[in-house]
Protein backbone atom coordinates (compact mmCIF):
# COMPACT_ATOMS: atom_id res chain seq x y z
CA UNK A 1 0.00 0.00 0.00
CA UNK A 2 1.38 3.37 -1.02
CA UNK A 3 2.67 5.50 1.82
CA UNK A 4 0.21 8.27 2.55
CA UNK A 5 1.46 11.86 2.58
CA UNK A 6 -0.36 13.99 5.09
CA UNK A 7 -1.06 17.34 3.47
CA UNK A 8 -3.88 19.13 5.24
CA UNK A 9 -5.56 22.03 3.42
CA UNK A 10 -2.71 24.45 2.86
CA UNK A 11 -0.92 23.93 6.18
CA UNK A 12 2.22 22.26 4.88
CA UNK A 13 2.43 24.76 2.04
CA UNK A 14 2.23 27.63 4.53
CA UNK A 15 4.57 26.05 7.07
CA UNK A 16 7.41 25.69 4.55
CA UNK A 17 6.49 29.12 3.21
CA UNK A 18 7.34 30.78 6.52
CA UNK A 19 11.02 29.86 6.29
CA UNK A 20 10.95 30.40 2.54
CA UNK A 21 9.53 33.87 3.15
CA UNK A 22 12.51 34.81 5.27
CA UNK A 23 14.87 33.57 2.55
CA UNK A 24 12.86 35.55 0.00
CA UNK A 25 13.20 38.80 1.94
CA UNK A 26 16.89 38.13 2.53
CA UNK A 27 17.37 37.64 -1.21
CA UNK A 28 15.74 41.02 -1.89
CA UNK A 29 18.14 42.74 0.51
CA UNK A 30 21.17 40.97 -0.99
CA UNK A 31 20.03 41.85 -4.52
CA UNK A 32 19.65 45.54 -3.67
CA UNK A 33 23.09 45.57 -2.02
CA UNK A 34 24.72 43.99 -5.07
CA UNK A 35 22.96 46.39 -7.45
CA UNK A 36 24.40 49.35 -5.57
CA UNK A 37 27.93 47.98 -5.23
CA UNK A 38 30.97 47.61 -7.47
CA UNK A 39 29.77 44.08 -8.31
CA UNK A 40 26.66 45.34 -10.13
CA UNK A 41 28.12 45.07 -13.70
CA UNK A 42 29.34 41.51 -13.12
CA UNK A 43 25.98 40.51 -11.66
CA UNK A 44 24.18 42.01 -14.65
CA UNK A 45 26.45 40.13 -17.08
CA UNK A 46 25.79 36.92 -15.17
CA UNK A 47 22.02 37.33 -15.50
CA UNK A 48 22.41 37.99 -19.23
CA UNK A 49 24.55 34.90 -19.79
CA UNK A 50 22.79 32.90 -22.50
CA UNK A 51 22.59 29.12 -22.72
CA UNK A 52 20.27 26.38 -23.95
CA UNK A 53 19.45 24.55 -27.19
CA UNK A 54 19.59 27.09 -29.99
CA UNK A 55 18.21 24.75 -32.66
CA UNK A 56 14.97 24.40 -30.67
CA UNK A 57 14.77 28.12 -29.94
CA UNK A 58 15.46 27.34 -26.30
CA UNK A 59 18.53 29.49 -25.81
CA UNK A 60 17.75 32.18 -23.23
CA UNK A 61 19.53 34.33 -20.71
CA UNK A 62 19.84 33.11 -17.13
CA UNK A 63 17.33 35.79 -16.13
CA UNK A 64 14.78 34.47 -18.64
CA UNK A 65 15.25 30.88 -17.50
CA UNK A 66 14.56 32.01 -13.93
CA UNK A 67 11.57 34.21 -14.74
CA UNK A 68 9.88 32.09 -17.37
CA UNK A 69 10.90 28.50 -16.58
CA UNK A 70 11.47 28.28 -12.83
CA UNK A 71 8.56 30.60 -12.10
CA UNK A 72 6.31 28.23 -14.03
CA UNK A 73 7.14 25.61 -11.40
CA UNK A 74 6.05 28.05 -8.69
CA UNK A 75 2.79 28.69 -10.51
CA UNK A 76 2.35 24.94 -10.88
CA UNK A 77 2.60 24.54 -7.10
CA UNK A 78 0.13 27.35 -6.42
CA UNK A 79 -2.21 26.01 -9.10
CA UNK A 80 -2.16 22.58 -7.44
CA UNK A 81 -3.10 24.12 -4.10
CA UNK A 82 -5.91 26.18 -5.61
CA UNK A 83 -7.35 23.17 -7.45
CA UNK A 84 -7.36 21.09 -4.27
CA UNK A 85 -9.06 23.87 -2.33
CA UNK A 86 -11.63 24.29 -5.10
CA UNK A 87 -12.49 20.58 -5.08
CA UNK A 88 -12.02 19.64 -1.45
CA UNK A 89 -11.42 22.63 0.79
CA UNK A 90 -12.15 26.24 1.54
CA UNK A 91 -13.18 27.11 -2.03
CA UNK A 92 -15.25 24.03 -2.75
CA UNK A 93 -18.60 25.84 -2.96
CA UNK A 94 -19.55 28.32 -5.68
CA UNK A 95 -20.12 31.15 -3.21
CA UNK A 96 -16.70 30.72 -1.60
CA UNK A 97 -14.89 30.33 -4.92
CA UNK A 98 -16.61 33.39 -6.37
CA UNK A 99 -15.30 35.72 -3.66
CA UNK A 100 -11.58 35.75 -4.65
CA UNK A 101 -12.59 36.14 -8.29
CA UNK A 102 -14.64 39.25 -7.57
CA UNK A 103 -11.93 40.51 -5.22
CA UNK A 104 -9.27 40.08 -7.91
CA UNK A 105 -11.41 41.90 -10.48
CA UNK A 106 -11.83 44.83 -8.11
CA UNK A 107 -8.12 44.75 -7.38
CA UNK A 108 -7.36 45.07 -11.09
CA UNK A 109 -10.03 47.56 -12.15
CA UNK A 110 -9.67 50.15 -9.38
CA UNK A 111 -5.85 50.59 -9.64
CA UNK A 112 -6.07 50.90 -13.43
CA UNK A 113 -8.78 53.57 -13.11
CA UNK A 114 -6.78 55.57 -10.53
CA UNK A 115 -3.57 55.35 -12.56
CA UNK A 116 -5.34 56.34 -15.80
CA UNK A 117 -7.05 59.31 -14.15
CA UNK A 118 -3.73 60.66 -12.84
CA UNK A 119 -1.76 59.99 -16.05
CA UNK A 120 -4.40 61.07 -18.54
CA UNK A 121 -2.82 63.10 -21.34
CA UNK A 122 0.74 62.08 -20.35
CA UNK A 123 3.06 59.70 -22.18
CA UNK A 124 3.17 57.63 -19.01
CA UNK A 125 -0.49 56.72 -19.57
CA UNK A 126 0.66 53.57 -21.38
CA UNK A 127 1.55 52.11 -17.99
CA UNK A 128 -2.05 51.72 -16.82
CA UNK A 129 -1.51 47.98 -16.36
CA UNK A 130 1.39 48.40 -13.92
CA UNK A 131 -0.59 48.69 -10.63
CA UNK A 132 -3.07 45.96 -11.59
CA UNK A 133 -0.91 43.01 -10.51
CA UNK A 134 -0.44 41.49 -7.06
CA UNK A 135 2.87 39.74 -6.49
CA UNK A 136 1.72 36.32 -5.32
CA UNK A 137 5.17 35.24 -4.11
CA UNK A 138 5.86 38.21 -1.85
CA UNK A 139 2.27 38.47 -0.62
CA UNK A 140 2.11 34.80 0.35
CA UNK A 141 5.58 34.94 1.91
CA UNK A 142 4.57 37.87 4.08
CA UNK A 143 1.27 36.38 5.25
CA UNK A 144 3.06 33.07 5.89
CA UNK A 145 5.35 34.86 8.33
CA UNK A 146 2.28 35.66 10.44
CA UNK A 147 1.87 31.93 11.07
CA UNK A 148 -1.12 31.05 13.22
CA UNK A 149 -1.94 34.71 13.81
CA UNK A 150 -4.20 34.60 10.76
CA UNK A 151 -6.73 31.88 9.85
CA UNK A 152 -5.71 29.32 7.24
CA UNK A 153 -8.76 30.32 5.21
CA UNK A 154 -7.34 33.85 4.88
CA UNK A 155 -4.13 32.48 3.37
CA UNK A 156 -6.15 30.37 0.97
CA UNK A 157 -8.23 33.41 0.03
CA UNK A 158 -5.10 35.47 -0.65
CA UNK A 159 -3.58 32.68 -2.73
CA UNK A 160 -6.75 32.33 -4.78
CA UNK A 161 -7.07 36.10 -5.20
CA UNK A 162 -3.43 36.45 -6.23
CA UNK A 163 -3.53 33.63 -8.77
CA UNK A 164 -6.68 35.05 -10.40
CA UNK A 165 -5.00 38.46 -10.32
CA UNK A 166 -1.86 37.13 -11.99
CA UNK A 167 -3.89 35.32 -14.62
CA UNK A 168 -5.71 38.59 -15.26
CA UNK A 169 -2.38 40.38 -15.58
CA UNK A 170 -1.16 37.74 -18.02
CA UNK A 171 -4.30 38.25 -20.12
CA UNK A 172 -3.71 42.01 -20.06
CA UNK A 173 -0.13 41.47 -21.19
CA UNK A 174 -1.26 39.12 -23.96
CA UNK A 175 -3.95 41.52 -25.25
CA UNK A 176 -2.37 44.93 -24.73
CA UNK A 177 1.37 44.51 -24.15
CA UNK A 178 2.28 41.70 -26.53
CA UNK A 179 3.56 42.85 -29.90
CA UNK A 180 2.55 39.64 -31.66
CA UNK A 181 1.04 36.27 -30.79
CA UNK A 182 1.92 33.08 -32.61
CA UNK A 183 -1.48 31.46 -33.18
CA UNK A 184 0.08 28.21 -34.41
CA UNK A 185 1.89 27.72 -31.12
CA UNK A 186 -1.32 28.57 -29.26
CA UNK A 187 -3.16 25.85 -31.18
CA UNK A 188 -0.44 23.35 -30.30
CA UNK A 189 -0.75 24.39 -26.65
CA UNK A 190 -4.53 23.97 -26.83
CA UNK A 191 -4.07 20.48 -28.22
CA UNK A 192 -1.77 19.50 -25.36
CA UNK A 193 -4.20 20.86 -22.76
CA UNK A 194 -6.99 18.84 -24.36
CA UNK A 195 -4.79 15.73 -24.27
CA UNK A 196 -3.96 16.28 -20.58
CA UNK A 197 -7.61 16.67 -19.60
CA UNK A 198 -8.38 13.52 -21.58
CA UNK A 199 -5.77 11.64 -19.54
CA UNK A 200 -7.46 12.90 -16.38
CA UNK A 201 -10.88 11.74 -17.56
CA UNK A 202 -9.46 8.33 -18.47
CA UNK A 203 -8.16 7.92 -14.93
CA UNK A 204 -4.42 8.06 -15.70
CA UNK A 205 -2.60 8.81 -12.42
CA UNK A 206 1.08 8.40 -13.31
CA UNK A 207 2.61 11.90 -13.09
CA UNK A 208 5.11 11.19 -15.86
CA UNK A 209 2.29 11.25 -18.41
CA UNK A 210 1.40 14.77 -17.27
CA UNK A 211 4.83 16.33 -16.66
CA UNK A 212 6.36 15.47 -20.05
CA UNK A 213 3.45 16.97 -22.04
CA UNK A 214 3.51 19.81 -19.47
CA UNK A 215 7.05 20.66 -20.56
CA UNK A 216 5.86 20.80 -24.17
CA UNK A 217 2.94 22.97 -23.05
CA UNK A 218 5.42 25.43 -21.52
CA UNK A 219 7.47 25.41 -24.75
CA UNK A 220 4.52 26.26 -26.99
CA UNK A 221 3.04 28.90 -24.67
CA UNK A 222 6.43 30.55 -24.37
CA UNK A 223 6.83 30.45 -28.13
CA UNK A 224 3.36 31.94 -28.62
CA UNK A 225 4.47 35.21 -27.04
CA UNK A 226 2.22 34.85 -23.98
CA UNK A 227 3.91 34.83 -20.58
CA UNK A 228 5.05 31.25 -20.07
CA UNK A 229 4.15 31.00 -16.38
CA UNK A 230 0.49 30.45 -17.29
CA UNK A 231 1.58 26.98 -18.41
CA UNK A 232 2.18 26.00 -14.78
CA UNK A 233 -1.36 26.94 -13.78
CA UNK A 234 -2.93 25.19 -16.77
CA UNK A 235 -0.93 22.03 -16.09
CA UNK A 236 -1.93 22.07 -12.41
CA UNK A 237 -5.61 21.97 -13.27
CA UNK A 238 -5.15 18.77 -15.27
CA UNK A 239 -3.43 16.81 -12.47
CA UNK A 240 -5.84 14.25 -10.97
CA UNK A 241 -6.96 14.43 -7.34
CA UNK A 242 -9.65 12.83 -5.22
CA UNK A 243 -11.93 13.75 -2.29
CA UNK A 244 -10.91 10.74 -0.19
CA UNK A 245 -8.08 10.23 2.33
CA UNK A 246 -5.94 8.22 -0.09
CA UNK A 247 -3.08 10.36 -1.36
CA UNK A 248 -3.72 11.60 -4.89
CA UNK A 249 -1.30 12.40 -7.72
CA UNK A 250 -1.92 16.09 -7.07
CA UNK A 251 -0.94 15.81 -3.40
CA UNK A 252 2.20 13.80 -4.20
CA UNK A 253 3.38 16.38 -6.72
CA UNK A 254 2.56 19.23 -4.35
CA UNK A 255 4.57 17.59 -1.58
CA UNK A 256 7.59 17.12 -3.87
CA UNK A 257 7.55 20.73 -5.11
CA UNK A 258 7.14 22.61 -1.82
CA UNK A 259 10.75 22.70 -0.60
CA UNK A 260 12.41 23.35 -3.99
CA UNK A 261 9.99 26.23 -4.64
CA UNK A 262 10.21 27.85 -1.21
CA UNK A 263 13.90 27.33 -0.55
CA UNK A 264 15.41 27.67 -4.02
CA UNK A 265 13.19 28.96 -6.81
CA UNK A 266 11.63 31.96 -5.03
CA UNK A 267 14.83 33.22 -3.35
CA UNK A 268 16.66 32.89 -6.68
CA UNK A 269 13.86 34.76 -8.43
CA UNK A 270 14.00 37.60 -5.90
CA UNK A 271 17.78 37.79 -6.21
CA UNK A 272 17.53 38.17 -9.99
CA UNK A 273 14.66 40.65 -10.12
CA UNK A 274 15.14 43.15 -7.30
CA UNK A 275 18.52 44.49 -8.38
CA UNK A 276 17.50 48.15 -8.58
CA UNK A 277 20.31 50.71 -8.57
CA UNK A 278 19.33 53.75 -6.55
CA UNK A 279 19.76 57.12 -8.26
CA UNK A 280 18.89 60.62 -7.07
CA UNK A 281 16.55 61.15 -10.04
CA UNK A 282 14.32 58.37 -8.70
CA UNK A 283 13.06 60.59 -5.89
CA UNK A 284 11.79 63.12 -8.42
CA UNK A 285 9.99 60.31 -10.20
CA UNK A 286 7.90 59.61 -7.10
CA UNK A 287 6.17 62.98 -7.47
CA UNK A 288 5.56 62.63 -11.21
CA UNK A 289 2.18 61.44 -12.56
CA UNK A 290 3.83 58.06 -13.23
CA UNK A 291 5.11 57.64 -9.68
CA UNK A 292 1.96 58.94 -8.01
CA UNK A 293 -0.24 56.79 -10.24
CA UNK A 294 1.70 53.64 -9.38
CA UNK A 295 1.83 54.30 -5.63
CA UNK A 296 -1.82 55.31 -5.29
CA UNK A 297 -2.88 52.55 -7.66
CA UNK A 298 -1.16 49.82 -5.65
CA UNK A 299 -1.66 51.09 -2.10
CA UNK A 300 -5.06 52.79 -2.39
CA UNK A 301 -6.54 51.23 -5.52
CA UNK A 302 -5.84 47.65 -4.49
CA UNK A 303 -7.26 48.05 -0.98
CA UNK A 304 -10.38 49.85 -2.21
CA UNK A 305 -10.95 47.53 -5.15
CA UNK A 306 -10.51 44.24 -3.30
CA UNK A 307 -12.53 45.34 -0.25
CA UNK A 308 -15.35 46.97 -2.21
CA UNK A 309 -15.84 44.20 -4.75
CA UNK A 310 -15.67 41.57 -1.99
CA UNK A 311 -18.32 43.44 0.00
CA UNK A 312 -20.59 43.77 -3.03
CA UNK A 313 -20.16 40.10 -3.93
CA UNK A 314 -21.17 38.97 -0.44
CA UNK A 315 -24.02 41.44 0.02
CA UNK A 316 -25.46 40.55 -3.38
CA UNK A 317 -25.56 36.90 -2.36
CA UNK A 318 -23.17 35.78 -5.11
CA UNK A 319 -20.53 34.69 -2.60
CA UNK A 320 -19.88 34.32 1.12
CA UNK A 321 -17.05 34.96 3.55
CA UNK A 322 -14.78 31.95 4.19
CA UNK A 323 -14.80 30.32 7.61
CA UNK A 324 -13.42 32.37 10.54
CA UNK A 325 -12.96 35.50 8.44
CA UNK A 326 -14.30 38.99 9.11
CA UNK A 327 -14.30 42.11 6.98
CA UNK A 328 -11.26 43.28 8.94
CA UNK A 329 -9.37 40.25 7.66
CA UNK A 330 -10.43 41.03 4.10
CA UNK A 331 -9.21 44.61 4.46
CA UNK A 332 -5.85 43.38 5.76
CA UNK A 333 -5.45 41.10 2.75
CA UNK A 334 -6.48 43.95 0.45
CA UNK A 335 -3.51 45.93 1.78
CA UNK A 336 -1.18 43.00 1.06
CA UNK A 337 -2.68 42.95 -2.43
CA UNK A 338 -0.82 46.21 -3.05
CA UNK A 339 2.46 44.29 -3.17
CA UNK A 340 2.82 44.37 -6.92
CA UNK A 341 6.51 43.91 -7.46
CA UNK A 342 7.21 41.09 -9.90
CA UNK A 343 4.49 41.37 -12.53
CA UNK A 344 4.28 45.15 -12.11
CA UNK A 345 7.97 45.50 -12.97
CA UNK A 346 7.47 43.18 -15.93
CA UNK A 347 4.57 45.28 -17.25
CA UNK A 348 6.57 48.47 -16.66
CA UNK A 349 9.35 47.15 -18.90
CA UNK A 350 6.78 46.38 -21.58
CA UNK A 351 5.05 49.76 -21.20
CA UNK A 352 8.07 52.02 -21.63
CA UNK A 353 11.13 51.84 -23.84
CA UNK A 354 12.92 54.80 -22.22
CA UNK A 355 15.34 53.63 -19.49
CA UNK A 356 14.53 56.71 -17.39
CA UNK A 357 10.82 55.91 -17.25
CA UNK A 358 11.55 52.25 -16.57
CA UNK A 359 13.78 53.19 -13.64
CA UNK A 360 11.21 55.61 -12.20
CA UNK A 361 8.47 53.03 -12.52
CA UNK A 362 10.53 50.28 -10.85
CA UNK A 363 11.44 52.53 -7.93
CA UNK A 364 7.80 53.60 -7.47
CA UNK A 365 6.74 49.95 -7.56
CA UNK A 366 9.35 49.06 -4.94
CA UNK A 367 8.26 51.91 -2.64
CA UNK A 368 4.56 51.11 -3.06
CA UNK A 369 5.11 47.39 -2.48
CA UNK A 370 7.14 48.01 0.69
CA UNK A 371 4.48 50.40 1.99
CA UNK A 372 1.61 48.04 1.18
CA UNK A 373 3.43 45.06 2.67
CA UNK A 374 4.27 46.96 5.85
CA UNK A 375 0.71 48.26 6.30
CA UNK A 376 -0.89 44.89 5.59
CA UNK A 377 1.47 42.94 7.85
CA UNK A 378 1.17 45.39 10.75
CA UNK A 379 -2.61 45.64 10.40
CA UNK A 380 -3.14 41.85 10.48
CA UNK A 381 -0.68 41.50 13.36
CA UNK A 382 -2.48 44.26 15.28
CA UNK A 383 -5.83 42.61 14.52
CA UNK A 384 -4.57 39.35 16.03
CA UNK A 385 -3.30 41.07 19.19
CA UNK A 386 -6.53 43.00 19.60
CA UNK A 387 -8.65 39.87 19.27
CA UNK A 388 -6.36 38.01 21.66
CA UNK A 389 -6.69 40.75 24.29
CA UNK A 390 -10.50 40.79 23.94
CA UNK A 391 -10.63 37.00 24.29
CA UNK A 392 -8.36 37.17 27.37
CA UNK A 393 -10.48 39.83 29.11
CA UNK A 394 -13.60 37.80 28.41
Amino acid sequence: MARLININAFREFVRSGQTGGLLLLLSVIVSLIIANSVFAPEFHHLLQFSFGIKSLHLQFSLETWINDALMSVFFLLVGLEIKRELLEGELSSFKKAALPIFAALGGMIMPAVIFSAINRGHTSGAGWGIPMATDIAFALALISMLGKKVPTSLKVFLAALAIVDDLGAIIVIALFYTASVNLTYLLYAGGIITFLFALNLLGVKNLVFYLIPGALLWYFIHGSGIHATIAGVLLAFTIPTNPVKETSSLERLEHVLQNPVNFFIMPLFALANTSIRFESSMLNGLTSPLGIGIILGLVLGKSLGISTFSFLAVKSGLSELPARLSWKHIFGVSLLGGIGFTMSVFIALLSFKEPKMQTEAKFAILCASILAGFLGFQYLNMLYRTRKEIHYTE
